[in-house]
Formats: C-alpha cells, structure tokens, sequence
C-alpha cells in the first residue's frame, strides 16, 4: 500500500510538472479559427502571466526563447585599443585581461553565446565583439565601455553664510580615500521595508578599513556616494553607528533594470586598456528563417518516426515511452528559457540528438522487461528488477556522453580546446539532454509504467 501511495504521489508530481511546463511554452499570442458549416468560432489565447511575488521574492523574468547569431542576428563593435602606455613586456597579459573583463561584463548582463576576440591589424590591436539578439546598437556601445566609478565623501561644517548657496559638492567636501576601487562585489537586493531595489556593496580588506574608519569620523553625519563626475550623489545617508564589517547598501531611485546595470558596470570595474568604437554595425542571421524551419522540420519529422517506432516495437510500453518524451521536451524547452539557453543552429542538432540517447534507456530497460517476462516473473516484479538491471548500463552510456559533452563546453576555457560559441552551444543542449533524459527515464516513465500499465501487458511480449 505504502509503495502505491508513493507511486501515485509521484504521478502527480510528473502530472504538476507537466502542467507547468506547458505553460511556460505555450505560445505568447495563438489565434484559433474554426469554420465547419454553421460553427464559427474565433478566439485568441495568451501565454498566462509568469511574474508573481512571494513575500520579499520577485520572479519578472523573460521567458522568450533566445538565439544565437545564426538565427536572429545581433550587434558587432569593433574597438581600437589604445597599448602606447603599456610596456611590451606586460602587453600580452593586459591584452588578455581586457578580453576577460569584457567577457564578464557582458555575461554579468545575461547575453550568451558572445564572440569575444582580440586581432592585430598591422601594428595596431583590434578588439571585435559579437553580441546576439541585441537590437540596439546604443545599449550594446553602453554595455561595453561604460564603467562606473564609486567615490566616498565625508560631510563638512559650513559657516552660515555658505550654506544657502552650497551645492553638494561644497557640502561633502571631504575625501575619505574610498572608492570602487575597494569593492569586492555588488549585487542588488530587494528592501524588505518598501521593496525596492538596492545595491549591496562589499568592500575588501582594505576598503573594511577605510569604510570603519569613515563611519567613525562621520557618525551621526552623512557620507555621500558619487558615482563618476555627477555633481549629485546617488544617496548621502546618515551614519548610525561604526561599520567594521566591510559592508554598505546603496538605496535610491532605482527601478530592476537600473540597479542591475549599476551593479554590473560596479563589479566590471575598470578597463585595463584604453578602447574606443571605430565601427559599430547589425548582423543579420547567417541562416535564416528558411534553414531554421527546416531544421525544426527535421527534428519534428525524427521524432515522430522515432515514437511510431517505439509503439511498433513495444505497444502499450512504446506509447508510455512516448508520452515520457514529449514531457521531456517541455521540461527541456523549459530549462532553455529559464537559464537562459541561447539556441544555436548546433545547439538545435544537440537537442534532436539527446532525444534519440533518451530513447536510448527506454529500449534498454524494455528489452530486460521482456526477458524477465520469458522468465515467467511477475509484472511489477519484472518491471523493477528491469529497471534495476539497465540502470548500469544507462549510467556508463550516459557518462561516457556526459564526459564528451563537458570536454565540448570546455567549462575551463582551456587553451588547447575548443572555445567557439557555436561548439559551446550544442555541448549545452546535449549535456542539459542528457540529464534531463535521465530523469524522464528513470523517474517519470518508470512512474507511468507503474500507473497505466497492466499485468497482462507482460504476456503481449514475451
């Protein structure tokens, strides 16, 4: 009895991940018509809205599926950078550091799958960056060569007659050597008192010093914030106590967006090397809409040969294999708009490959149903014991692909492997297949095999 509790309670967990993955997918806007003789009927159905909050949690995030520069194009820099001040024997390292920072910047913004590179043409360097499925050329200059500035300023005493016409400049006058310098991270947080976006900031050990030392020459006065040369502080709060623990909360007028992008612009810091934009310009897909459509095709086509082929084979069981792989694909398609996955032309290869490894444990786990069904075994006895004996076989064959998959992505970036965004791409759609396969053939067949199929289905395949 226990066992079919928990049998059931995980069916209505497959049932509940199902439900929600398709409305995650749904299409954002799907017209119906229909005309048959005296019916018809028209109606527009919408993705249902996905933002919502719980307490001091948030969740307003895209949800769109995003392509690579194969598919939908994207936005091309190519910066001069400027190394007259760098001595040539540090020359290669400062080159290298600023590929990094641009790397990070730009993935501290959520765009994936970019092109980073750093050429010489004749004696001068060139940094060239590609960013897909950014439309505006102005928001990808600003992602790039903006950098942000922190500086810390005591309040001063002012005689009277000064005080009318001060500005905030006059009034926070005194430098306390902290800067952005100092910072070991930012990151943006709701306030639980009227939640609205902040910025946390962590200085390291010589900014904890600092930061104690200004909170205890300037309690109860305030420290202004300046972010670069603006006249007007971000915020200028007033010190309540000594902070030595190295930590401070920017707060102001900050909506989700510009919080983000503060944060980021603060955690990128500088650039090692001077660079200035000598050519922006739009990239339209490599492929197009028409090798996309046929690629979907393909796949869509592979799919339902490989699910007829599955029900020829193994009926009842093949159809329940069916049903474990279209949930397969929702979860997946789920995940790549979570994480977010940028989809590459190989990214799409990869997904149609995993599909066919899925099936893969299917096959394994039925051909040991049907030799404990010769063997006269029970069902349910057959079905768990098949399940226990093709799971070695399942985990070898997966971790050999897992391997593969992950010497692809390069995680590292080694230097003597593959870094191309496109390589990249597929290895994550096949790794995130691959355990994703696993789950579905394990957990979610195996719960629906124990749900819908019957005993006598043992004796149709002996």
């Amino acid at each position: 009895m226990n066992h079919m509790k928990k049998t059931y309670r995980n069916f209505w967990i497959i049932l509940t991940i199902t439900i929600i993955t398709i409305l995650i997918n749904f299409p954002k806007v799907l017209p119906i018509k229909i005309n048959l003789g005296k019916v018809n009927w028209e109606h527009t159905f919408y993705r249902p809205s996905l933002n919502f909050s719980l307490g001091n949690f948030n969740f307003n995030k895209n949800i769109d599926l995003k392509y690579g520069l194969d598919l939908a194009g994207g936005v091309s820099l190519t910066f001069n950078i400027d190394t007259n001040n760098v001595q040539p024997e540090n020359l290669s390292s400062a080159l290298e550091s600023l590929k990094n920072n641009i790397e990070r910047r730009i993935n501290l913004f959520g765009v994936s799958e970019t092109n980073v590179q750093i050429n010489k043409e004749q004696n001068q360097y060139r940094l060239k960056v590609e960013l897909p499925g950014v439309a505006d050329v102005s928001d990808a200059i600003k992602l790039i060569g903006t950098t942000a500035q922190l500086s810390f300023k005591g309040e001063v005493e002012l005689p009277p007659e000064a005080t009318e016409s001060a500005t905030f400049n006059d009034v926070f006058s005194k430098d306390t050597g902290l800067n952005g310098s100092h910072l070991s991270r930012s990151l943006v947080q709701i306030n639980p008192n009227d939640s609205k976006p902040e910025i946390a900031l962590e200085f390291n050990e010589e900014g904890t010093k600092l930061f104690a030392q200004a909170t205890k020459e300037f309690l109860n006065k305030s420290i202004a914030i300046f972010l670069d040369d603006n006249p007007v502080p971000i915020t200028y709060p007033t010190v309540q106590s000594v902070i030595t623990e190295g930590k401070a909360v920017i707060s102001g007028n900050f909506d989700a967006k510009s919080a983000k992008e503060l944060s980021v612009q603060l955690n990128a810091g500088a650039l090692p090397l001077p660079i200035s934009l000598i050519q922006p310009s739009k990239i339209g897909a490599t492929l197009g809409q028409d090798s996309l459509n046929k690629g979907l095709f393909a796949g869509i086509v592979g799919l339902i040969i490989v699910s007829l082929f599955m029900i020829a084979s193994y009926g009842k069981l093949g159809l329940i294999a069916d049903i474990g792989l279209i949930i397969y694909g929702l979860i997946t398609l789920t995940l790549y708009r979570l994480i977010p996955v940028t989809l590459t032309f190989p990214g799409i290869v990869g997904f149609i490959l995993s599909i066919g490894m899925a099936v893969d444990s299917n096959i394994l786990i039925f051909e040991r149903v049907k030799e404990e069904a010769r063997r006269g075994r029970d069902w349910n006895v057959a079905l768990e014991t098949s399940f226990g004996r093709a799971w070695d076989s399942i985990k070898d064959a997966n971790t050999c692909a897992i391997i593969t998959g992950l010497i692809l992505f390069n995680p590292f970036n080694w230097s003597f492997l593959s870094t191309s965004g496109m390589i990249r791409g597929f290895a994550v759609t096949l790794l995130l297949g691959i355990f994703v396969g696993i789950f579905t053939g394990v957990f979610v067949t195996r719960n629906l095999l124990r749900v819908f199929a019957k005993e006598k289905i043992s004796k149709k395949i002996k």
